[in-house]
């Protein structure tokens, strides 16, 4: 038997490609690179087993769905990958767009992420997006953080009902974002973004539907 140590190494040729699609949660920003979420994910998964290579990230702080749209036709001819997660809308959210708007260009992202898994479903996972309004940012922002609460909860109710219809993976998030978002261990510097130890969170709701999704 074979033991794979880690990625890169003597079974490239087999080793499964991962496509990360989305904003600041998926770049990490104001955490190193070894502490966003998808590479947390690849990490553990190759520690049970599961031979994915680190994410090629397609994400940039500010991103709204059809500004990650226009960045996935840029990066085109991007070809097939074998896992592909997808993390987007609260930028929309923050700008105030309408939830029906985000229903229809998030659902169009989500046809193109299946398309580019080989027309696979369930090699798809999405993560719902977390409740900025819990953090420290959220709170001196002077918003209403009960409205950004349920603008947020229409927006991923609208991403879950795309994943059902189309027979995606969801994993909801915000939860564990809104019952820890004001820890400081889990915000950033910035007193916005998830800290690494909140990626590590997140991480460990992906897992296993990931697992199951790649064995």
């Amino acid at each position: 038997m074979t033991t794979i140590s880690a990625p890169h190494t003597t079974a490239l040729t087999t080793e499964l490609r991962y496509l990360a699609l989305g904003d600041s949660y998926t770049i990490g920003e104001a955490v190193d690179e070894a502490g966003r979420w998808p590479m947390q994910l690849a990490r553990l998964l190759r520690q049970e087993g599961v031979l994915l290579g680190d994410p090629r990230i397609i994400a940039t702080t500010g991103w709204t769905t059809d500004e990650l749209d226009a960045a996935i036709t840029a990066a085109e001819p991007l070809g097939q990958h074998d896992f592909i997660s997808l993390l987007i809308g609260v930028n929309n959210q923050y700008r105030g767009r309408d939830v029906e708007e985000y229903r229809t260009q998030f659902a169009a992202l989500l046809w193109r992420a299946i398309g580019l898994a080989g027309n696979r479903p369930d090699r798809v996972l999405v993560l719902s997006i977390p409740d900025w309004g819990v953090t420290p940012f959220g709170a001196k922002s002077g918003r209403d953080v009960a409205q950004i609460a349920r603008e947020l909860d229409a927006y991923n109710l609208a991403a879950r009902e795309a994943c059902t219809q189309r027979g995606v993976a969801f994993v909801d998030i915000t939860p564990v974002s809104r019952a820890r978002g004001a820890e400081p261990a889990m915000v950033a510097d910035d007193g916005l973004h998830p800290s690494a130890a909140m990626y590590t969170e997140w991480t460990r709701l992906a897992f296993p539907i990931a697992h199951h999704l790649l064995t």
